[in-house]
């Protein structure tokens, strides 16, 4: 039979794995918005001669904001095994700037989202 030690010893071998697969997501999802960002940029200028600082902003925010999705189920997972309650603090803070800063930069490219829809009916 499984002891109980083994048991935990398996959950928290996989939380750590599955914590390292959603931070490197994060990252992946960082780096794929300063390529297509870039890409954009390099596009739109050369058709335009105008930098389009808006649809970039949009496009990098919305891949900072699936990264922070990313980044705050690491943060969930990482309290299912801390072991102490000084760290499962920190982990809270964590958590909780992070959300603030995702719903934030939500509205913000809400706003600016419909800002260019409001723009582009004017046309």
């Amino acid at each position: 039979m499984v002891s109980m030690e083994a048991l935990e010893n398996s959950l928290f071998s996989f939380v750590h794995f599955l914590r390292f697969v959603l931070e490197a997501t994060s990252a992946l999802c960082v780096f794929l918005g300063l390529i297509t960002t870039l890409k954009i940029a390099i596009n739109r200028y050369g058709q335009r001669r105008v930098f389009p600082f808006i649809e970039l902003r949009l496009n990098f925010g919305t891949w900072l904001a699936l990264a922070l999705e990313f980044q705050l189920g690491a943060d969930i997972l990482s309290t299912t095994i801390t072991p102490s309650f000084l760290a499962l603090g920190q982990l809270a803070a964590i958590a909780v700037i992070r959300t603030f800063l995702n719903y934030f930069l939500n509205k913000e490219l809400e706003s600016e989202t419909n800002l260019q829809k409001k723009n582009a009916d004017k046309s």
